[in-house]
């Protein structure tokens, strides 16, 4: 059988892999995405309006299995349930190993459409206070780009995948191309008027800047405020791969997508120095075999696609492929999140929510922003949100009778949440290596990740406890609770930097159009670029850094330099 070659292979179909597939086939390319998990039919897999008395456990699991096959998984606990769960890996047969005292929540989805199905839609811009932070603070490396570099990228990407927002003028939190905003509840609106009456930092509130459609747009339904996201949503109301970006490719004809391919390894060519092809293992009958494509586009997450170099081993490169600078796999980084508060904000007993709004409110960055603050570095955004109390609340709640059943039948006190979320510091410490000693399910070497969080970012988190507390109390809120959260690196799902961007080889793996230093047609426009971590969700980057690599590629293909 001849061998057959596509112009670019793309490893992986979540949110990068979704967009790389839809700009090269679009700019005329024959696209081969692999893979690892299972094609997902909406009408089939989305059970977002299925009522819990119809699941066999009615939504609340069967939780001595979740906990054996899926450990890992169900610790993100808003979205690996009976009803999603089936959108998570299971963790017997993805394996990895982390230092004693050191865990790390790798969460993953290996299906057509990969986490795109089950994030949080969050899209923010970084800025140049986020590009110039490392070089600011002598901290790792400097970044290849700046905020100019991307604004227009930005801009691509949201006009394509609609981002509903509001236009705040921050220098810190750029502006995009929004739909209108979604609206916020009267709790919100309260605390949101006291914060600067009370602050004088340049503190404030907006709604979150979603990923979900607060109108008609490209063919896809506005939202109709179900608020379970996580299922998936047949009326593709919100944005993922599978929703947007890789039927826009299907549509040029020019897109091959194999599910159940599970890439073990890259091919490199050491008389051309190129990147020829991907070694696959077949997820179902685990037969070994190759593709083949003149470029290749490595999007299967930030530690997946570190483990897939690393394991690309060759006399060239015997420390995993394109590592010259020994720098593939160092660096993790994820969020710091969980220090904030809760309180009741009085008043307002007649007023109540409409529908399940899928956003909550925003506290754009505040520390480290206008004046240097003590203490620590870089700096954290708030989410949250206001909400009516449920018949839940008397779980906690003294009561008997009749009388008491009644009463929980309306709504109780207004509810208000600050969740922090901060900036991690790129650290070499924080890194993964393969471990030859254990396999996945399908035979390829798994990962020991070495994590932890530092003192800046445990700095963060108290600090994020004590301001939160400061707001609720400035907007009159009662039983005020401050937490500081133990969460393990990783579970923020925001995990980054293990193939980091930068102007020296020596000291990173990519250059400024997200292209490896060492093989001029591999390009890696995931999380494994980042150089440093901001403190805003980073999809939006990904999606704007991948619309760029893209583009650049294929004007490299029409020069010949690839």
């Amino acid at each position: 059988m001849p061998k057959v070659e596509y112009d670019a292979l793309v490893i992986g179909s979540g949110i990068t892999g979704g967009w790389a597939a839809k700009e090269l086939t679009e700019k005329g390319l024959k696209v081969l995405i692999l893979e690892a998990g299972r094609p997902i039919v909406p009408e089939r897999d989305y059970v977002e309006h299925v009522p819990a008395w119809e699941l066999k456990f009615r939504g609340w699991d069967r939780r001595e299995e979740r906990e054996r096959i899926q450990p890992i998984q169900r610790e993100c606990y808003y979205a690996c349930d009976e009803y999603s769960s089936q959108f998570f890996v299971n963790d017997l047969e993805n394996p990895f190993t982390t230092d004693e005292g050191k865990p790390f929540a790798w969460i993953r989805g290996r299906q057509v459409g990969g986490k795109s199905i089950i994030w949080g839609r969050q899209s923010y811009r970084w800025s140049d206070l986020d590009f110039e932070a490392n070089l600011r603070d002598g901290i790792a490396v400097d970044w290849p780009i700046r905020y100019q570099d991307i604004a227009p990228w930005y801009d691509y990407v949201e006009e394509f995948a609609g981002i509903s927002g509001q236009a705040e003028g921050l220098p810190q939190l750029p502006d995009g191309k929004f739909l209108p905003p979604m609206e916020m509840n009267c709790a919100e609106r309260v605390v949101k008027e006291a914060i600067p009456k009370h602050f004088d930092d340049g503190r404030m509130m907006t709604i979150g800047r979603a990923a979900v459609l607060t109108q008609v747009h490209k063919g896809r339904a506005a939202c109709h405020y179900c608020g379970v996201c996580h299922r998936g949503c047949i009326t593709r109301s919100y944005f993922s791969s599978l929703n947007s970006t890789l039927p826009a490719a299907e549509k040029t004809g020019n897109l091959t997508l194999r599910p159940y391919s599970v890439v073990h390894s890259l091919i490199f060519d050491s008389s051309t120095r190129r990147v020829t092809g991907a070694r696959v293992i077949d997820g179902q009958t685990h037969q070994a075999m190759e593709f083949h494509g003149k470029i290749v586009f490595v999007c299967a997450s930030a530690l997946e696609s570190a483990r897939i170099l690393l394991n690309s081993t060759s006399p060239e490169f015997p420390n995993g492929l394109a590592n010259s600078s020994g720098q593939v796999g160092r660096n993790i980084m994820d969020h710091a999140m969980g220090g904030g508060a809760e309180g009741l904000i009085p008043g307002m007993e007649d007023e109540v929510d409409f529908g399940n709004r899928p956003n909550g409110i925003y506290v754009p960055r505040f520390r480290n922003v206008k004046s240097k603050q003590s203490g620590f570095l870089r700096g954290y955004g708030y989410q949250g949100s206001g909400s009516r109390e449920g018949w839940a609340r008397g779980i906690s709640s003294p009561g008997l009778g009749v009388d008491f059943k009644n009463a929980l039948r309306g709504p109780g006190a207004w509810h208000f949440s600050f969740y922090g979320f901060g900036e991690c510091l790129p650290n070499p410490e924080n890194y993964l290596e393969i471990n030859p000693a254990q396999k996945d399910a399908w035979g390829i070497p798994t990962v020991k990740i070495h994590c932890a969080f530092g003192d800046n970012e445990k700095a963060l988190l108290t600090d994020m406890s004590i301001q939160a507390a400061e707001m609720l109390a400035a907007a009159g809120a009662r039983e005020i609770r401050p937490f500081v959260e133990n969460n393990p690196p990783g579970l923020a799902i925001h995990e980054m930097g293990t193939a980091r961007m930068g102007r020296d080889p020596k000291t990173s793996v990519l250059n400024a159009y997200n292209q490896a230093h060492d093989v001029k047609n591999l390009f890696m426009p995931d999380g494994a670029c980042m150089t440093s971590s901001s403190c805003v969700n980073p999809s939006l980057t990904y999606m704007a850094l991948t619309a760029r690599a893209a583009d650049y590629a294929v004007s490299q293909m029409k020069k010949g330099e690839l």
